[in-house]
């Protein structure tokens, strides 16, 4: 708290008046980490006009999020430390599990993909977006962009293994 205080060039009472202690610290940092990096792949989506197109440039958004430093380091390798596995997954199912929903939603409604049952496979969706999320926030720096690469290839062959057959 004091690095925090000095950072910020306030007191430590000032911090401890805005949060009860070093948690609720994490978890505003973390909320605002996850918010703004959601509004950017929801930004990125919008440019699109088909949702096929929406759902890839969503992917490509994401998986640049999860290559900054802090979003990677707080979102995947200190959030389920200190909030906890539990906490952790309710976290990210906050911000993340909906969107995808809504985005497979989509591809479905559009034609795009087979339908299939949408919770299970927004369920599978978000464990394999969490692997590669976890996969960059762990290379390190020289590996990074190719890991990065790896895991848009293999999520795209992943969705074009839905795709229906007219699509």
């Amino acid at each position: 708290m004091d690095e925090v205080a000095s950072a910020t060039q306030v007191t430590r009472g000032a911090v401890y008046h805005h949060f009860d202690g070093k948690q609720a610290l994490f978890e505003a940092v973390l909320d605002r980490l996850e918010t703004g990096a959601m509004q950017r792949v929801i930004d990125a989506a919008a440019q699109q006009s088909d949702p096929w197109d929406a759902t890839l440039a969503a992917l490509d958004e994401f998986l640049d999020q999860c290559c900054e430093p802090v979003y990677g380091r707080v979102v995947w390798q200190e959030g389920p430390i200190a909030l906890g596995w539990s906490g952790w997954k309710e976290c990210e199912e906050k911000y993340a599990y909906g969107l995808i929903e809504q985005f497979l939603g989509g591809l479905m409604d559009a034609g795009h993909i087979e339908r299939v049952p949408l919770e299970t496979t927004s369920r599978l969706v978000f464990g394999l977006l969490g692997a590669a999320g976890l996969a960059l926030a762990e290379a390190d720096d020289a590996g990074k962009q190719q890991t990065r690469d790896d895991c848009a290839a293999l999520l795209r062959r992943m969705l074009v293994g839905l795709q229906s057959r007219s699509a």
